[in-house]
């Protein structure tokens, strides 16, 4: 069945209102991109430091890489010494994307707010010196506040949304999600492949195992591993193994 021109032009606006604020800030932010966006090395570094403040907020000079793809532009703001990866992806809207001071987002990773449901938490909020690891995700739609020195290593989810399916007579995209928001506090290492599920808190200095699923709260200072995740001890409990490895600093 072929489409109307009503049917046309309203998927053309839907398409605008998931990508800008308005068509003008989607002409801009997408021709900014288009102009400056593919231009390689420390030069494309250089220009895009300055281009790109036309699109988003950056205090100082953040380091944006070549082919990093950048939605609701106007509602991400970057702080001094930050870094996009090539190959990130950042959608921001509803409430916007905030990256900290020397905070690194690695190749591939994706940051998504995208949601339209008018959740009054929605957004992603990172503090300094941070990394967001290759191709790890992070879906704010119940809001996400990561703290400051907190790794996240390569294909970690971070997922603050999740799905209803208690009734089984109907298709679950059809019961709603709920989106409680997660908190990583301050020096939190997450390893490679953990899932953190959504309305968890991770405390202060806390490790999750590489491949572990958090779905409810990790004390801080202390390790969580397995599906799913438990406490096997605090940090600290094994200091004396550090006599048999070689520590570099």
């Amino acid at each position: 069945m072929q489409k109307t021109g009503k049917s046309s032009i309203a998927d053309a606006g839907l398409y605008l209102q998931r990508q800008a604020d308005s068509a003008g800030r989607y002409v801009l932010e997408q021709t900014v991109q288009s102009l400056f966006g593919w231009i390689p090395t420390a030069l494309g570094i250089g220009i895009r430091a300055i281009a790109y403040r036309s699109i988003l907020s950056m205090r100082g000079v953040a380091a944006i890489e070549k082919g990093v793809r950048l939605r609701f532009a106007n509602r991400l703001a970057l702080g001094a010494g930050s870094y996009l990866d090539q190959g990130v992806y950042i959608h921001a809207c509803p409430n916007g994307v905030q990256i900290g001071d020397g905070t690194m987002v690695m190749h591939g990773a994706v940051l998504h707010v995208y949601n339209f449901r008018r959740l009054p938490k929605a957004g992603i909020r990172i503090g300094r010196d941070s990394l967001i690891g290759e191709y790890s995700v992070i879906r704010g739609q119940g809001g996400v506040s990561i703290g400051d020195r907190v790794y996240a290593s390569p294909m970690t989810q971070i997922l603050a949304v999740d799905h209803v399916f208690d009734d089984p007579q109907r298709p679950f995209v059809e019961q709603g999600i709920t989106a409680q928001g997660i908190e990583i506090e301050d020096d939190v290492w997450i390893g490679g492949g953990a899932i953190v599920t959504d309305g968890v808190r991770i405390g202060r200095g806390a490790v999750v195992a590489a491949g572990a699923v958090v779905s409810s709260d990790v004390p801080p200072h202390s390790v969580v591993a397995g599906v799913p995740a438990r406490v096997v001890r605090k940090v600290g409990e094994d200091h004396a193994s550090l006599r048999d490895r070689t520590v570099y600093f």
